[in-house]
C-alpha cells in the first residue's frame, strides 16, 4: 500500500524522521478513501456471530486461516433474496464487496470492516437458494394446492408407484402395504432417480399412470441422499406435471430432514415408504378385518339374546293363551268404545264448526255482493253522465266543422267568382276556355256571367288596310279580344 500524499503543515517540532505529525481526524478520513478505492472481490467463508441492527446485518466471514469482520446494509441483504434464515451461523456463503473504514468520531469508535453489497450461499446454498426461488414461484402460481384438493380413496384397489427398479424403497413400500394387509393391484412405472435424464423419465412415468383409468393413486418413492443426488424431484417441470394430473400424488423421496419439491406439490409428502404405503391406503385393512369379525361376533351374540328372549316371550304366551287373548279382547272393545266416543264428538264438533264457517262466508258474500251491486250502479251512472256530455260535446263540434266547411267551400265556389264581375268562356260542349287561342279555334263560345250566360262569334281578321265590322279602330283585333255581332 502507497503511503497516503497528505499535506497537513510543518512538524511541531522534532521527532522521528516520518511525515506529521497530522490531525487524526483527517488521517482517518484519507485512510477511509483509501480503503473505498481498493478492488472490489469476492470471498468465500463461514459465517460467524450473525446479528443486527436498525440498518444493517453484521457478521465475520471466517475460515481455518483467518477471519473478516463484515457487514451490509438491510436492503442489499433483501435484495439478495435468500430463504428465510439462510444468513446464520454456520451458513457458507459468497459475498461481494471491498474493505472500509469507519473514521467514529467523538462518541463513535472507529472499525474496520469488509463492507459487503450482495451475498449467496455457496455449495449446496446455491441450491438451496435455487429451491426456495423455485418454491416460492409455485405457491405463488396456486400450483400446491391442487393436488391437496383431490380427493384421496380409502381403500383403492389400483396404484401406480414410480421408483427405481432396483432400489430398497420398493421393496419397503411393498412390506408397508403387505403390513396394511392390502390386497389390491400395484402397476409398476419403474424410472431413473437420480441423473439428469431422472426428471423428464419420472415425468413420462406419471403421465402413463395417470392415463390409465383403473389408477386411484400414485406413490412416488426413493431412498435419501444429498440433496444434489435429489435435485432431480426438483425440477420445475416434473413439479408441474404432478400438480396437474387428476390423480392423486403420494410423495416419499429421501428421509424425514430430506425436502423436494415435490413434497410442495403432491396431494401429501411421506418422509418413509413405509409411511408411503400407508397414505396411500389410509385404512389398515387388517384392523379393518379384526374390527368387522369383532363386530360381527357381536351382531351373533346379540341376535342369540334376542332369539332366547323371544323364545321365553313366547313360551309365556303358550302357557296362558286364553288370558292374553281376553286382556287384549278387553283392550280391544275399550279402544272401540273410546274411537266411537271420539268420533262422534269430532263429527259434532266439525258440523258445528262448518255451520259456523258457512254462516260467516255467506254473509261475507252477501256483503261483497251488495257493495259490488251499489259500485256497478256508481259506475254506470257516472258513465251514462259522462256519455252524454261526450255526446253533447262531439255534436257541437261536428256543427262548427260542417259550418267551417261550407264557409271554405262557399270560399271555393266558382260562383262566387262570377258575381264579383268575372265571365267564364264555355264551349258549347259546356268545355271552358282557358286563353284567346283556344277561343278562336271554337269559332263559337258562350260568356256565362253570374246572372246569365252570352253567346259570342268572333268576327273573321280584316282586310289589310280595311276596318272590321264591328270595330271602328283600324287595327286588327288582339290576341285578346274578339268582335261581337
Amino acid at each position: 500500500m502507497d503511503q497516503p500524499q497528505i499535506s497537513l503543515g510543518t512538524p511541531a517540532r522534532p521527532g522521528p524522521d516520518l511525515p506529521g505529525p497530522f490531525a487524526v481526524g483527517r488521517y482517518a478520513k484519507v485512510l477511509q478513501e483509501e480503503m473505498r478505492k481498493r478492488a472490489r472481490v469476492l470471498l468465500i467463508g463461514e459465517v460467524t456471530g450473525m446479528g443486527r441492527s436498525m440498518k444493517q446485518a453484521y457478521f465475520e466471514l471466517r475460515d481455518g486461516e483467518g477471519a473478516v469482520p463484515c457487514v451490509i446494509w438491510l436492503n442489499d441483504l433483501e435484495r439478495a433474496r435468500l430463504p428465510e434464515g439462510a444468513l446464520r451461523d454456520g451458513a457458507e456463503v459468497v459475498i461481494a464487496g471491498g474493505p472500509d473504514y469507519y473514521p467514529g468520531g467523538g462518541a463513535a469508535s472507529p472499525s474496520f470492516s469488509f463492507r459487503a453489497t450482495h451475498v449467496r450461499l455457496a455449495g449446496e446454498g446455491d441450491l438451496l437458494a435455487r429451491l426456495e426461488a423455485l418454491r416460492t414461484q409455485l405457491r405463488a402460481e396456486g400450483l400446491t394446492e391442487l393436488q391437496k384438493q383431490l380427493v384421496r380413496p380409502a381403500l383403492p384397489k389400483t396404484i401406480g408407484v414410480v421408483t427405481a427398479e432396483g432400489g430398497a424403497a420398493r421393496r419397503d413400500l411393498l412390506a408397508g402395504l403387505e403390513r396394511r394387509g392390502w390386497g389390491g393391484t400395484v402397476v409398476w412405472a419403474f424410472a431413473p432417480v437420480q441423473d439428469r435424464h431422472a426428471a423428464p423419465a419420472i415425468a413420462r412415468a406419471l403421465q402413463d399412470l395417470a392415463a390409465r383409468p383403473e389408477i386411484e393413486s400414485i406413490v412416488v418413492t426413493r431412498g435419501g441422499g444429498s440433496l444434489a443426488d435429489l435435485w432431480a424431484f426438483c425440477d420445475e417441470t416434473l413439479c408441474r406435471t404432478v400438480a396437474m394430473l387428476r390423480v392423486p400424488v403420494v410423495s416419499a423421496v429421501g428421509h424425514e430432514r430430506d425436502s423436494t419439491l415435490i413434497d410442495d406439490v403432491a396431494a401429501i409428502a411421506c418422509s418413509t415408504p413405509t409411511h408411503a404405503a400407508e397414505a396411500a391406503v389410509p385404512l389398515d385393512c387388517r384392523l379393518a378385518r379384526r374390527e368387522i369379525g369383532r363386530q360381527a361376533l357381536f351382531l351373533r351374540r346379540g341376535a342369540d339374546g334376542a332369539i332366547g328372549a323371544r323364545a321365553r316371550h313366547l313360551g309365556s304366551l303358550a302357557r296362558g293363551p286364553a288370558r292374553a287373548l281376553q286382556r287384549q279382547r278387553t283392550i280391544l272393545n275399550q279402544k272401540t268404545r273410546e274411537i266411537r266416543a271420539a268420533s262422534e264428538r269430532g263429527l259434532a264438533e266439525r258440523g258445528a264448526f262448518q255451520r259456523r264457517i258457512a254462516t260467516i262466508v255467506l254473509e261475507r258474500a252477501r256483503r261483497r255482493a251488495l257493495d259490488r251491486a251499489q259500485q256497478a250502479g256508481e259506475k254506470r251512472h257516472r258513465q251514462g253522465v259522462a256519455l252524454e256530455t261526450a255526446a253533447e260535446r262531439a255534436v257541437a263540434q261536428r256543427r262548427e266543422a260542417l259550418r267551417n266547411a261550407a264557409v271554405a267551400l262557399r270560399a271555393h265556389d266558382p260562383e262566387r267568382t262570377l258575381e264579383r264581375g268575372y265571365a267564364l268562356a264555355e264551349t258549347p260542349d259546356g268545355e271552358p276556355l282557358t286563353n284567346a287561342a283556344a277561343a278562336a279555334a271554337a269559332g263559337r263560345f258562350s260568356l256565362r256571367f253570374s246572372d246569365g250566360s252570352l253567346r259570342v262569334t268572333p268576327s273573321p281578321p280584316a282586310a289589310e288596310g280595311g276596318h272590321s265590322p264591328a270595330h271602328r279602330e283600324p287595327s286588327a283585333p288582339s290576341a285578346r279580344e274578339g268582335d261581337l255581332r
